[in-house]
């Protein structure tokens, strides 16, 4: 994407308190940046109501008098969500899918004192394992925001997840590891999310025959995505589609109601065993 500077009497300002990759302002990226404060303010709010974790029932069975249509059962949606987050992140998209006939959708915490990837992933198995003793089926979806997709692509490529989980939907993730922040490097699974980490480059190990069909949403303003292209799976034995969103910023990508559009046909076109075309598509946010 092309980014045309605006004409800002505080642009030279700018450029001299942010890094180089911000420093080209556009209105854009103003767009973007306002929308993840309002975002970031909403979600502090709804913070207290995610701490705990959801309570979880069989799915209701039909009343015997409702007249049904032979229709395909649809996997149940698995949401994760990012680094010092949880659930409440998934309010709106858990609505949006739910509103489109995703009627099993459950939102997964993982402990904020998670140190480990590997160990969070082997968690999220046992966490889809009663999932799917649950409800009757066979292999789930998921959907995993930034660090959450990271988890459940490591539980899916590297310990067998690729039998239980038929897509994985990631959303700003840093598949090849991101450089940003360097000051949090203190914490330990933040270490693991930087580029040539031993999670990381676990991540480039081949993984022939690998069932999870991979689709990466990644945003030309994330700014937490260092280089941008991290947010992308690239790997020859997986069968991925990258899908480019342009107008929104980190926070915005699982509550926009564009992306969620864009989630739910991903879901639906999600074919395993087929392997996608060099990586198209796109969403464009106003």
């Amino acid at each position: 994407m092309k980014v045309t500077r605006a004409a800002l009497p505080f642009l030279p300002l700018c450029q001299r308190l942010f890094p180089s990759r911000l420093a080209g302002l556009s209105m854009a990226l103003l767009k973007a940046t306002a929308l993840e404060i309002a975002i970031l303010a909403g979600h502090l709010l709804l913070y207290p109501s995610g701490i705990v974790q959801e309570r979880r029932s069989a799915p209701p069975l039909p009343s015997p008098d409702a007249a049904t249509l032979p229709t395909e059962a649809k996997p149940p949606v698995v949401l994760l969500h990012g680094f010092i987050d949880n659930r409440s992140v998934f309010l709106l998209l858990r609505r949006n899918l739910a509103q489109h006939g995703r009627q099993q959708v459950e939102s997964l915490n993982y402990s904020p004192l998670t140190c480990d990837i590997r160990t969070a992933a082997e968690l999220l198995g046992r966490h889809i394992e009663q999932i799917c003793e649950r409800t009757g089926q066979e292999r789930v979806d998921i959907v995993g925001h930034s660090l959450g997709g990271l988890i459940a692509r490591y539980y899916a490529q590297c310990l067998g997840g690729d039998a239980r989980v038929r897509a994985l939907v990631t959303l700003g993730t840093p598949h090849s590891g991101t450089r940003v922040i360097p000051l949090m490097n203190a914490h330990p699974i933040v270490r693991q999310m930087r580029p040539g980490s031993e999670v990381i480059e676990e991540l480039r190990s081949p993984a022939p025959g690998c069932r999870t069909h991979f689709i990466s949403f990644w945003s030309d303003l994330d700014h937490l995505m260092d280089p941008l292209e991290t947010a992308c799976v690239d790997h020859p034995d997986l069968l991925t589609r990258n899908i480019r969103v342009s107008g929104v910023g980190h926070l915005a990508l699982p509550v926009h109601p564009a992306v969620a559009a864009g989630i739910r046909q991903a879901l639906d076109l999600a074919e395993p065993g087929v392997r996608a075309a060099t990586p198209t598509g796109g969403l464009t946010v106003a």
